[in-house]
């Protein structure tokens, strides 16, 4: 994907956003040629010239410093996850080449660890939201990741080309709306994953819903929260979920789910739980890492 060209439809995007009285500007008469702030105003807001500004937007702006930057972040509302997108987009970092391509691999400890958590589900998302290594908890309530062809294990294929997801999630939008946004912080860091581009492209292709979600350009982290499921087995689970950034690689996220202790939920949770093991006795062991 062309940075250049993500810098500028991000920053239009973001500029469509906001109106003048939004801001603090007066709206003078007229018709307005473009939704949202003019450049001119942007540039005013920032400190900026205008010329400075339709430079950096066109990705033209060379060696833009930190406080420009943080001046048009401030001018643009950005959250934090939107600044650190516009940063990797106006100032990207050197990387090794074909970093993103190299096999993902989670270190022996993670994977005890989470094999040790028989109530609690968890799974390590690595490049492009690829599930590379689970519990069976997670894969009793998210679905049977040993048994995906690899380029099916991904959270954003998962979500918008299999229709089982629409049931899973309550809140199928939303939950939709998140992963497209977690992706698009993820391209912001790795526009040369050749691989996050067939993904990309795919869905794309197969997903109208995908397509103007991936157009909207909105950016955000994983981190934590609430999840309504609806589980094929056991109903109803209103799940917590926190995110956790493994030390040994930054791309790789431990995510978890819990119910509310003395809940329906945990009682649910735990009836999954009991079932999974009851499953693996019956049956040979499921393999608790693919090969990614």
């Amino acid at each position: 994907m062309d940075q250049r060209t993500e810098l500028t439809e991000f920053l239009r995007s973001r500029r469509a956003r906001l109106q003048p009285e939004d801001v603090g500007l007066t709206a003078h008469g007229g018709r307005r040629r473009v939704p949202g702030l003019r450049r001119e105003e942007l540039a005013q807001l920032a400190g900026v010239s205008a010329a400075y500004y339709t430079r950096l937007e066109q990705g033209r702006g060379q060696n833009v410093s930190a406080s420009v930057l943080g001046a048009i972040a401030d001018a643009l509302r950005l959250s934090g996850a939107e600044r650190d997108h516009l940063t990797h987009l106006a100032r990207p970092r050197a990387r090794k080449a074909g970093a993103a391509a190299r096999p993902q691999r989670v270190r022996p400890s993670v994977q005890h660890l989470m094999d040790a958590m028989d109530s609690v589900p968890a799974y390590v998302l690595g490049h492009r939201m690829d599930v590379i290594a689970w519990n069976r908890l997670a894969c009793a309530l998210l679905g049977d990741f040993p048994s995906m062809p690899p380029q099916q294990r991904n959270i954003a294929w998962q979500i918008f080309l299999n229709p089982a997801s629409r049931s899973l999630y309550t809140e199928w939008e939303r939950k939709a709306d998140d992963v497209v946004a977690c992706l698009r912080l993820y391209a912001g860091c790795h526009p040369d994953d050749a691989r996050l581009a067939a993904l990309v492209g795919e869905l794309s292709v197969k997903s109208e819903e995908f397509r103007t979600l991936w157009a909207a350009h909105r950016v955000r982290g994983k981190g934590f929260g609430v999840k309504e499921l609806h589980h094929p087995l056991v109903g109803p689970l209103t799940l917590s979920y926190e995110t956790l950034v493994l030390p040994a690689d930054q791309d790789q996220q431990l995510i978890t789910y819990h119910a509310e202790p003395g809940s329906a939920s945990a009682e649910s949770l735990r009836l999954l739980a009991s079932w999974t093991l009851t499953a693996s006795d019956d049956d040979a062991a499921v393999p608790a890492q693919p090969s990614a």
